[in-house]
């Protein structure tokens, strides 16, 4: 019963992890960014959500309907104004940029609320569990995962089931024909990234309810974010999903064995998976 407790624990943490892949492996899936500043977007988003808890006395479930719209804006002004100015054939230039942001984006947040650790208050839903056997699951983690499998399958819908989907979709496999037929890739790659600031504002509420953040812990977020993606495969959803809950199982199973394990597990499967899966375990463009 401990294993499977450690099992379920496991996939649980995948979902938060899952949340922090999606909207990474969006991004990659449309325009081939590599965004290295993500995770700092991210915890922008959890002290985002945190002012709006502070100032306007909300709970943070209410307050991150605040943050999505803003967030969504801010992600489709640096799309327009700043990432699409340097996307090309050339990577180099993308990751530069991406990475010079990351490095804004941690000074700005220090500056403007220290090295201190902060953390949601969502209420007694933190300590809630419920029985399973003669084990018990948390409220919270239930409740991202839930989140992560729902987020990953309205993506789904948004790219199969509608118009703005399929130009997605072409603009991914042919930027120069798309235009030809008076789709415009620019707007198309904007809302892409506003959709992905929107995905990584739910995960930093999440985050920021089941763990305390600070200005500098993005990068290990982003790190996460990384290897749930190659695991399922570059630009496949539902593949994230189970490359976050992969890391999930490995950094729970580590843990139980070795509490100073746990993080080395993570890293230890997501070598292992590419040496036997390369290209991960559903490669695809879109999924």
């Amino acid at each position: 019963m401990i294993w499977l407790d450690t099992i379920m624990q496991g996939i649980l943490l995948g979902g938060l992890y899952a949340l922090f892949a999606a909207g990474l492996s969006l991004v990659f899936g449309i325009m081939r960014l590599v965004n290295l500043a993500h995770g700092d977007l991210i915890v922008m988003a959890a002290y985002l959500i945190l002012t709006i808890t502070t100032v306007l006395g909300l709970n943070p479930f209410i307050a991150v309907l605040v943050a999505l719209p803003v967030m969504f804006c801010f992600g489709w002004l640096l799309q327009t104004y700043l990432f699409n100015r340097v996307l090309g054939d050339d990577i180099l230039p993308p990751l530069l940029v991406t990475f010079g942001l990351s490095v804004v984006i941690q000074n700005v947040l220090l500056e403007g609320f220290s090295a201190d650790s902060r953390k949601l208050a969502a209420g007694s839903i933190e300590a809630q569990s419920v029985a399973l056997g003669s084990s018990s699951l948390g409220i919270m983690p239930l409740i991202t995962l839930g989140s992560a499998i729902v987020v990953i399958w309205l993506l789904n819908q948004l790219f199969y089931r509608t118009a703005l989907g399929r130009a997605f979709r072409a603009t991914s496999d042919d930027v120069v024909t798309v235009q030809l037929m008076g789709i415009r890739p620019a707007r198309i790659f904007s809302i892409a990234t506003g959709i992905a600031m929107v995905v990584a504002t739910i995960a930093a509420l999440y985050l920021g309810i089941r763990a305390n953040f600070d200005p500098s812990i993005g990068p290990a977020r982003l790190l996460y974010a990384f290897e749930a993606v190659i695991i399922g495969g570059l630009g496949s959803l539902w593949g994230t999903l189970i490359g976050g809950i992969v890391i999930g199982l490995a950094q729970a199973l580590g843990s139980a064995l070795n509490p100073e394990w746990q993080i080395l597990s993570g890293h230890i499967a997501f070598v292992v998976i590419l040496l036997f899966r390369p290209r991960g375990l559903f490669p695809r463009a879109i999924d």
